[in-house]
């Protein structure tokens, strides 16, 4: 696995100001739930700091990784930009950083829809980047605050909030969080 340095100055580079400091929130979050869950602290940081490695590509850039590694993208995917560059990261951060961990690479890749049956690492993922420091919204305190007190439970509170979000602006929704969603409920 590359050195954290290299992976953190790449960023720095290319990514827009806000993005990185983003990044950088979800980073001290994932270090913190890690820390809480038993799960790897290096692992969660260098999933964290990934996850976004392709935040800022154009859609044709991310179409061109898709076409050069045979991705088939679903009917919600295809359809939800929003989602492609989590599909891509796994695959920029194990070509440009030689990251072969197959949990730490799901990690960047569900972060954003979430998936049945995920591992810690990649719940602590999936949530740090909705909980963040820097992230503002209406219930961001209560999902913060479950987290703390069960991983699922809060995990649950922030996909239920996703859901909502979406609903409200008639999005489509992925079906990998509605399986999400249902894995929790039948977990918890």
């Amino acid at each position: 696995m590359m050195n954290y340095e290299i992976i953190y100055n790449y960023l720095k580079e290319n990514l827009e100001d806000k993005r990185f400091i983003h990044t950088m929130g979800v980073v001290s979050t994932a270090k913190k739930l890690a820390n809480l869950y038993g799960v790897d602290e290096k692992r969660a940081e260098i999933a964290a700091l990934c996850h976004d490695i392709c935040k800022n590509l154009s859609n044709e850039e991310l179409l061109e990784i898709f076409k050069n590694n045979n991705i088939e993208l679903s009917i919600s995917e295809k359809n939800t930009q929003t989602l492609w560059h989590s599909i891509a990261a796994p695959i920029v951060a194990k070509e440009k950083f030689n990251i072969n961990d197959e949990e730490i690479l799901g990690a960047m890749r569900w972060h954003t829809t979430g998936k049945l049956s995920m591992t810690k690492l990649e719940k602590i993922i999936y949530i740090a980047d909705m909980i963040e420091p820097s992230r503002r919204f209406d219930g961001v305190e209560e999902i913060r605050e479950a987290v703390l007190k069960d991983l699922d439970s809060g995990v649950l509170i922030g996909v239920n909030h996703t859901i909502r979000y979406l609903l409200d602006r008639g999005n489509l929704i992925d079906e990998n969080t509605i399986a999400f969603r249902n894995g929790l409920i039948l977990n918890l």
